[in-house]
């Protein structure tokens, strides 16, 4: 998820401000409008049915589901003290503060309420003999108390004091809990996620999911996407498909993956951008290597071969590689079409050389190991292995092979002739601790042992500013506990 709109300038530095973080440009410039060539989300009926409650056969062409599959998966080895258990309990956890419903919500925000079914009407409505796959769901962003858009995340009469502020979310946040839920096998959490990008893409008649949203309410806050978050919500569908065979999933994921390639992958080099709006389209384009999903490219490639999506993946990982080669060894936050560290256009990463974090491993970076370690865990691609061995060998130099040193705290420069590393304080973030853990899963087996009962040994700090941190570890905590199973 982008950083996409630059928040006042007294909260940029907050320690809240993380990945999507919230450090957002009120500027960016108005969202193309779809063109007429481009296949508009349906607006009849059909645009808010929930979907069949019976798995249809799957056609000829349509890819086969998990039941099919001959091969056994073999996954790279992870540390003695990976738990399953552990995993699940810090996705509950998580759930538990950071996951609501529309039904909770009516009664917390009654005068948002009586207009929620302008966005979700009778065909959203959870009945569990006729309509079973109803429901919607959202995940919460961090409070919003302040800043840019308070005017639409601070809502002054909720019921709880401690909601006031809680009222957006954005679709990265959706993306994630999509996938939390599918290894989970929490289905309900994840047809309600389902549900809100439906009716929020059927409302503001939009390929992709608004990269910003007001609870379950009909305002507009900001309709331009997110390449991570339609990435996340295409792959997490992908899977779903083929865990169960229900063709509404696959069809779905469809619709989103015509859309990425139409308005999120520049034509001329295959390179993903960071979103559809014109600002991140120029001669010189802004990239985010940490919306980068090899995974979620190969499941494209596999359902929609019209599509030369290998080729994407082929040219994100010679530019990931080429930017790692050129600097220190980590990644920038931002780099341009050379792969040169840059601001993003968009102001997220600050205005001011006090708050610039666009040239360090920071808030957008700390994504990367999973996403890598994901792909190296599924496929064994040796530009993966390459990859993460190189961070390892960063980091574990560095922490003298000791994951709890303060070594992981620190913002490393991409390039110290460009800036300094940054560091806030000796503690490590929770994200950021599993992040740096899994950059051992190739060939340090003593460092991911050692790191993985630290993973296991935190908590969920379950605040209104902790919804980054939060979700991230839950995330980390699932790869390294072995719950990412592929279905296929």
């Amino acid at each position: 998820m982008i950083c996409k709109k630059f928040l006042l300038s007294a909260l940029v530095g907050s320690a809240f401000f993380l990945g999507a973080c919230g450090d957002d440009n009120p500027n960016s410039p108005d969202n193309p409008t779809p063109s007429s060539a481009l296949i508009p989300l349906p607006t009849s009926s059909s645009a808010i049915d929930p979907g069949p409650t019976s798995s249809p056969t799957p056609t000829s062409s349509t890819p086969a589901p998990a039941s099919s599959a001959v091969a056994p998966v073999v996954y790279p080895q992870l540390a003695p003290a990976a738990n399953p258990t552990v995993a699940m309990t810090h996705y509950q956890n998580w759930r538990s503060f950071h996951y609501t419903t529309e039904e909770q919500e009516m009664a917390i925000y009654p005068s948002l309420a009586v207009e929620f079914s302008n966005v979700f009407p009778a065909a959203y409505v959870y009945d569990p003999v006729n309509n079973p796959l109803g429901g919607v769901g959202r995940v919460i962003w961090q409070n919003q108390a302040n800043g840019y858009y308070k005017d639409y995340c601070y809502v002054e009469d909720a019921t709880a004091a401690n909601w006031r502020a809680r009222a957006c979310t954005v679709s990265e946040g959706i993306g994630y809990g999509m996938l939390l839920a599918y290894f989970n096998q929490d289905d309900e959490t994840f047809r309600r996620l389902w549900n809100y990008t439906r009716g929020f893409r059927a409302w503001v008649n939009r390929r992709l999911m608004p990269w910003i949203t007001e609870s379950f309410y009909w305002r507009d806050v900001d309709n331009s996407s997110a390449t991570d978050a339609d990435e996340d919500i295409a792959t997490a569908l992908i899977l779903m498909y083929y865990r169960t065979g229900q063709d509404m999933y696959l069809q779905d994921a469809l619709n989103f993956i015509s859309a990425i390639w139409d308005l999120e992958v520049n034509p001329a080099t295959l390179l993903l951008y960071s979103g559809d709006e014109g600002i991140w389209k120029k001669a010189n384009p802004t990239y985010n290597l940490s919306y980068f999903s090899p995974v979620a490219l190969r499941l494209f490639a596999m359902v929609d071969p019209s599509h030369d999506w290998m080729g994407v993946l082929n040219a994100m990982y010679t530019y990931m590689q080429n930017v790692q080669a050129m600097g220190t060894g980590v990644f920038p936050d931002w780099s341009d079409a050379t792969g040169t560290a840059v601001n993003p256009p968009n102001g997220a990463a600050g205005k001011n050389e006090k708050t610039y974090t666009w040239y360090t491993f920071n808030k957008e970076s700390v994504r990367i190991p999973w996403r890598i370690a994901w792909d190296y865990y599924w496929f064994q691609d040796p530009r993966a292995a390459t990859i993460l061995t190189q961070l390892n060998q960063f980091i574990s130099t560095r922490a003298k092979n000791n994951p709890d040193d303060a070594a992981l705290s620190v913002y490393y420069s991409w390039n110290l002739a460009i800036g300094p590393d940054n560091t806030n304080s000796t503690t490590v973030p929770s994200h950021w601790y599993g992040a740096w853990c899994a950059t051992g899963i190739v060939d340090n087996p003593t460092w991911l042992s050692l790191c993985t009962n630290g993973v296991n040994a935190k908590t969920l700090s379950n605040t209104g500013g902790s919804y980054f941190p939060d979700i991230l570890l839950s995330m980390y905590s699932a790869l390294l506990n072995g719950l990412f199973v592929r279905p296929f």
